[in-house]
């Protein structure tokens, strides 16, 4: 509430969708920055937000814009309309004058474009400058104290004379024409000159025997017609054998680029890559996955990781992060590798594991609790760039026998799965009922029972 005696003007709104449904939002009301009331001593500042109420409607008091000694003045309220749903809201300019003490924002906000964005408010009227000057009476009086007496008529003035005709003037008589000439007589043909003489024709030069000044070039002396023939090694260039071949040069693909098979091996510079642990590929770096914890696998649930292979890469074993007990020589496990268009590439035989944690150079505490790589051999297999899914499954075993380390996921769909439209590739994902059954010739995420709630296993692949 503004203090007693301020000129204020209530403004008041409602805003409904076109089916009559209130809208929600609110409506921010932005004078300027700080405005000074001498009069009643009083700082105003900040802008003025209403929400809609449940029938989306609002009401609030604001200062109005032509209260006298304000500093500044001649200023308009910034009005800003927030309403949810509403793809395009509006910004315009408003006046309240304290004459008018109560407006509805209906009567004054700008709809039509073509309409200035502001609400102009009239001036005092000449009757009511009239009245502040001192005249007492009724509109209709003050319009009749408008109109004079009329003036008496004025004498009509004499008719003056009218102004003397000027003579015409005599017409001149034609000049005379002259003679026409006579026509000259046609000159005399010249005689025809003589034709000039035929030069003589030179001799023919001898022809060069081979030993002109160059004597020889890179090494090499002219031939008997004087032309010397270079090689490409000649000039220091490599023959077109040399192209795209170890040693030689790129050769360029139809877009004028280098073939992704010729660039270098790109790793990372001073990282630890999967090649520096001995991998050649990795679902994650486990250095970075926050407090790993290990999970009972589920004999029969068929996990599929996903893998971004950026270069040609010979792989022969995938890697489980386990804490298990892989010694179980009567459990079966079964891993292989599809792309991503749902095609098997390789799958490995139901094997028994040996214990997570027993790789040479193993820590006490790594060798004694089970943890550590646990690989499952596959036939030595060249993956092509491109996305992959590793799957693994405990076939055969049972609850308690084998856990592996994962990402944490607390969701109905796994977090790794995030993707733009049209690159859709779910990294982590699984089904049910592959117990003591070789893997499928093809798999799906978008088949149905393909589910994304559990947690993601870590996984790599090596080269040994």
């Amino acid at each position: 509430m503004l203090p007693d005696n301020i000129p204020a003007v209530t403004v008041t709104g409602r805003f409904l969708t076109p089916a009559g449904v209130p809208l929600t939002g609110r409506i921010t009301f932005r004078a300027p920055s700080l405005i000074t009331l001498p009069e009643y001593d009083v700082v105003l500042g900040g802008p003025v937000t209403v929400a809609l109420d449940a029938q989306g409607a609002f009401m609030v008091e604001l200062l109005a814009t032509d209260t006298p000694g304000m500093d500044p003045a001649d200023w308009s309220y910034t009005v800003t309309e927030q309403l949810t749903g509403v793809p395009s809201n509006r910004t315009y300019q408003i006046l309240l004058p304290a004459e008018t003490s109560t407006v509805d924002i209906a009567d004054i906000a700008p709809t039509d474009p073509h309409t200035p964005q502001y609400v102009a408010v009239r001036g005092d009227s000449a009757y009511e400058v009239a009245v502040e000057a001192g005249f007492v009476g009724t509109v209709a009086e003050w319009l009749a104290s408008l109109v004079g007496e009329q003036g008496p008529r004025g004498e009509q003035g004499e008719k003056g004379d009218t102004g003397a005709k000027g003579d015409q003037g005599e017409q001149g008589a034609p000049g005379v024409k002259g003679d026409q000439g006579e026509r000259g007589e046609k000159g005399d043909q010249g005689e025809k000159g003589d034709p000039g003489e035929r030069g003589e024709k030179g001799e023919k030069g001898d022809p060069g025997d081979g030993s002109g000044d160059v004597a020889t070039v890179n090494g090499k002396s002219p031939d008997g017609s004087g032309n010397v023939v270079l090689a490409a090694a000649d000039i220091g260039a490599l023959p077109t054998a040399a192209r795209g071949a170890a040693g030689g040069v790129p050769s360029l693909d139809e877009a004028s680029r280098i073939p992704a098979v010729q660039l270098p091996a790109t790793l990372g510079r001073n990282q630890w890559t999967p090649q520096a642990l001995g991998f050649e590929a990795w679902s994650c770096d486990p250095y970075g996955v926050a407090n790993p914890v290990a999970k009972y696998a589920k004999p029969g649930r068929l996990f599929f990781t996903g893998f971004n292979i950026t270069e040609t890469t010979t792989v022969n074993r995938i890697v489980a992060f386990s804490r298990g007990y892989g010694g179980v020589t009567s459990n079966r496990y079964r891993a292989g590798i599809y792309r991503d268009t749902g095609a098997k590439v390789v799958e490995s035989a139901a094997l028994a594991l040996t214990m997570a944690g027993q790789e040479a150079g193993s820590m006490p505490a790594m060798v004694s609790n089970h943890i550590g790589a646990v690989p499952i051999t596959i036939a030595s297999t060249v993956l092509t760039p491109g996305r992959y899914w590793v799957a693994w499954s405990l076939v055969t075993g049972a609850a308690a026998d084998f856990a592996f380390f994962h990402v944490q996921n607390e969701s109905p769909i796994a977090t790794a799965n995030f993707w733009m439209p049209g690159r859709a590739f779910a990294r982590a994902w699984y089904t049910e009922g592959q117990a003591n059954a070789a893997l499928p010739a093809t798999v799906s995420q978008t088949a149905a029972g393909a589910l994304a709630d559990h947690d993601i296993p870590i996984m790599a692949l090596a080269n040994v």
